[in-house]
Order: structure tokens, then C-alpha cells, then sequence
């Protein structure tokens, strides 16, 4: 019998996550639109990643201690650019995405626009849900965060990570547009550097911030839809045809 309600539970999840990913096709497929369904994970990183403590020592003009005993380190190499957990892995800008898809699972979806659907928005903070976007020949990093910057006040984030230099991300610019029952809500923005940290981004709340009140304005069912979409900017475009 504790076999038989297991297996019907798990079903169930099952057939509700496809009647959800089934409702997102319906509303978007008239746009031409991808739709990726996204579960939340609950986040792991509590202590300071080690880019925003380097980024705070340079801020401050600190520069971190140098031991004779220490290798010197690669300035080349990057720190692992996974919100959710503390991962002790550095290497090449280049080997950033396989790095999330193979060791951390993170999803990747092509396309121009595609919509972003998060799932269980009611779960309590910290909660992320992270999915990579691979589009004009590059790769971003969307990540949504539910947080508490005040206890008992949760808020979402969203923002776009390039994967990439903060001189190759100052040539795009992306779109999040929030849109149900009649409402409309855009963010538009240039991406930050998968380099200056999300933790950082967030903070500074150089990102899309939602209350829960908001949130429950454009959610449907305890989803939330995001549409997304990346283009060239202006100024790299002119460039591009002088």
C-alpha cells in the first residue's frame, strides 16, 4: 500500500508538470516562443563565493594576502559561476558552460525568445531557478531568485548573465517581460558579466525585483511566465555597419 501511494504521488507530480508545461506551450506557441520549464532548487551557498570576496578586496583596494609557500594564481581562471551551490572549481571563461552542464545540471535553450516558466513560486527563500540561454552565438546565465533582504519580506530577482567579458556584454541587450490578465511589465537592460558575480548584481538591485504582491499579480497557478529576449545593442549594431 506505502508502494502504491509513493508511485501514485510521483505520477501525479508528473502528469502536473506536464499539464503545466503543456498550458505554457498553448499561451505561447501563437509568438513562435520556446517555453522551458523550470524547478526551483533550494539554494546551498550561504557562505561568500570567493569572486565576491575578491571583488570586495579590489573595491577597497585590498589586495588578497600572497603567501611565498602559495602557487601563483591564474588571473586567467574563473570561479565557479553557479548561484546555488559553494563550488570550490575554477577554470577558463571558456569551459564555464560545460562546467554548469555537466557538474551542475543546468539546462540549456536556444532560441532568440523563449519563455522562462518557473514553477512553485510559494516555496520558501532562499529558492532559485537558473536556466542558460544560448542565442547570437553566445550563452547567458538567467537566473530568478527568491530572497529575503528584510526578514519576512521576500522579493524575487531576475536578471541575465552574460557568459563572457563585461566588454562582450556591453553589445547585447536583454528583455524581461512579465504579462498576464491584461498587465504588462518589461525590464530592459545590458547584461552583466557572468565575471561580476550574480550575488553582486542582486544586491545592487541592478536586476528586475518583484514583490510578493507583484509576483502574484502575473503568476498563474504558482507559476510564474518570463518572457525573454536578447538582441544586439544599438551602439554595436551602428558599429557593425560603419
Amino acid at each position: 500500500m506505502l508502494f502504491f501511494t509513493q508511485c501514485f504521488g510521483a505520477v501525479l507530480d508528473l502528469i502536473h508538470l506536464r499539464f503545466q508545461h503543456y498550458k505554457a506551450k498553448r499561451v505561447f506557441s501563437a509568438a513562435g516562443q520556446l517555453v522551458c520549464v523550470v524547478n526551483p532548487t533550494h539554494s546551498l551557498k550561504y557562505a561568500p563565493t570567493r569572486c565576491a570576496a575578491v571583488q570586495a578586496s579590489t573595491e577597497q583596494g585590498i589586495l588578497p594576502p600572497c603567501h611565498h609557500h602559495e602557487a601563483v594564481h591564474d588571473p586567467q581562471l574563473v570561479p565557479c559561476t553557479c548561484p546555488l551551490f559553494s563550488c570550490p572549481w575554477e577554470g577558463h571563461l571558456e569551459v564555464v558552460v560545460s562546467h554548469l552542464r555537466q557538474t551542475h545540471r543546468i539546462s540549456i535553450l536556444q532560441g532568440a525568445e523563449i519563455v522562462f516558466l518557473a514553477t512553485d513560486m510559494h516555496l520558501p527563500a532562499p529558492t532559485d531557478w537558473i536556466i542558460m540561454h544560448s542565442c547570437l552565438g553566445h550563452q547567458f546565465l538567467l537566473v530568478l531568485r527568491k530572497q529575503e533582504k528584510h526578514e519576512g519580506h521576500p522579493q524575487f530577482f531576475a536578471t541575465m548573465m552574460l557568459i563572457g567579458t563585461p566588454t562582450q556584454a556591453n553589445n547585447f541587450t536583454y528583455r524581461l517581460e512579465l504579462n498576464r490578465n491584461q498587465r504588462r511589465l518589461k525590464w530592459e537592460a545590458t547584461p552583466r558579466s557572468i565575471l561580476e558575480c550574480v550575488d553582486s548584481v542582486i544586491s545592487d538591485g541592478d536586476c528586475l525585483v518583484l514583490n510578493t504582491s507583484l509576483a502574484q499579480l502575473f503568476s498563474d497557478n504558482g507559476s510564474l511566465a518570463i518572457g525573454i529576449a536578447i538582441t544586439t545593442s544599438k551602439v554595436h549594431s551602428s558599429e557593425a555597419e560603419m
